[in-house]
């Protein structure tokens, strides 16, 4: 074939090509699904813009520690109350669930179980039954073996002793629970040790730094114990009866609503990885795009969303008072000189107890201290970027906490102050709530008032 009638092939089969596409060999882009931006159920949409981020009185002490300086955040989607009991129990259970599945197939698997019988070959791996695998899940289990197995998350689990299927389930369900002589007034109690979270993620920050890594340098893998430290009650106070509080707060209906506590940073960035890879599950299943990683606020957008697009203020309802025009006070926390009860509360309270601010966030001030995505270093307002300022060191272990607590003066619940606790630490007056980013940059308060 000479030149010329190779170049006369190619120009029409590039013509065919571009008449069967239907672009009429215009530049139209690549067409994918119609993306309709979804609010997160139980979040509010705080709208990007600027605003003067610090202290803006004369607290000497405080400038040092938050200098004002105009900070730009983007939009995203925030919780409306803190992370609840009743949410983070769901975390648990499913933890809890997901371990105790994947030792029922073990024990399936070992025992040469499969299902059908009505045994514990009810819970035996998914490709246990061959049969039933398409072309993706052969080819995973072909290629990488063991690592891609899935368990069964269709068949019921069983609690109650007298509906366990046969005496395997029995010795699985056994080694879940502490031992006969770790158990009082006939209660079998669970090992919460073993309720352990892993996953993965990508660190960006470090892939941006340094080039040459390769893509499985910078993959990290995280396993967390992912159950409340409720021996933080008795911790944290000495000299105190706060037993009533250890057995029954993270567990007991009666506390469903209120904010989770005892919680380190490591575990409220695990709820997070939990909390996205549990949303993505149901997008898959429903042929949707997955959504954007939940994460915890940085410290500017954490501060952005707490005044509530007001300027100036000391606290989130306004201020410079705590109570408002009928003398109730407006938050949960230690007022006058330590009369716990003056604010109709000794310890937390329902996370949406008080008025939102003008975001409809609750409890951005009081009630519990709230962990954000950044480490303390008291002259973080110096160097970081004006937009999206963030400082979050890996090698700090010193993490922020905002907001202030039931236990705290009225300064610490001012939206501007700092404060901070180390990352494993876990505390009866933290928790955390988490946002979302929102896809698209046009929803700014800016735009909004112009």
């Amino acid at each position: 074939m000479n030149i010329k009638r190779f170049i006369l092939l190619t120009a029409v089969l590039v013509l065919v090509a571009s008449c069967n596409s239907g672009d009429r060999g215009q530049l139209v882009g690549v067409k994918g699904k119609k993306w309709h931006p979804e609010k997160p159920y139980g979040m509010t949409l705080v709208p990007g813009g600027a605003f003067i981020m610090g202290k803006s009185d004369d607290d000497i002490a405080g400038v040092k520690d938050a200098p004002t300086k105009t900070a730009t955040v983007r939009a995203f989607y925030m919780d409306e109350t803190e992370i609840t009991n009743s949410e983070y129990r769901q975390f648990v259970f499913w933890v809890r669930d997901s371990i105790l599945r994947y030792k029922l197939a073990e024990m399936a698997d070992l025992e040469g179980k499969t299902p059908g019988n009505g045994d514990i070959g009810e819970f035996a791996y998914v490709d246990s039954d061959p049969d039933n695998l398409n072309a993706y899940e052969s080819y995973m289990l072909n290629t990488y073996g063991n690592e891609q197995r899935k368990i069964n998350r269709d068949a019921e689990l069983y609690f109650a002793t007298d509906e366990y299927p046969d005496e395997l389930y029995a010795e699985v369900m056994d080694g879940m629970y502490l031992p006969l002589e770790e158990s009082y007034n006939g209660q079998r109690t669970w090992d919460v040790k073993q309720f352990k979270f892993q996953y993965t993620y990508m660190d960006i920050a470090k892939a941006a730094k340094d080039r040459s890594l390769k893509r499985s340098e910078v993959i990290q893998q995280e396993e967390v114990e992912i159950y409340p430290d409720t021996t933080a009650w008795i911790r944290d106070f000495a000299y105190s009866y706060n037993e009533p509080m250890h057995n029954d707060y993270f567990w007991h209906d009666a506390y469903g609503d209120y904010p989770v506590v005892g919680v380190s940073w490591k575990q409220a960035q695990a709820f997070c990885q939990w909390r996205t890879l549990y949303h993505n599950g149901y997008q898959k299943s429903k042929g949707k795009q997955p959504i954007n990683s939940y994460r915890l606020p940085s410290e500017a957008e954490w501060e952005y969303a707490a005044r509530g697009g007001l300027q100036g203020a000391s606290y989130p309802w306004g201020g410079p008072y705590t109570k408002n025009d009928r003398g109730c006070f407006m938050a949960n926390f230690k007022p006058l000189r330590g009369d716990y009860a003056a604010d109709q509360a000794l310890y937390t309270v329902e996370a949406d107890a008080y008025d939102p601010n003008d975001f409809n966030l609750y409890n951005m001030a009081g009630n519990v201290s709230e962990w954000v995505n950044g480490s303390y270093d008291p002259a973080s307002y110096e160097f970081s970027s004006t937009i999206n300022p963030n400082v979050n060191d890996p090698e700090n272990s010193r993490k922020v906490v905002r907001g202030g607590s039931w236990k705290d003066v009225a300064y610490f619940l001012q939206v501007s102050s700092r404060d901070y606790e180390y990352a494993d630490s876990a505390r009866s007056y933290i928790g955390f709530r988490t946002v979302q980013d929102y896809m698209g940059t046009e929803v700014t308060k800016n735009a909004a008032t112009n």
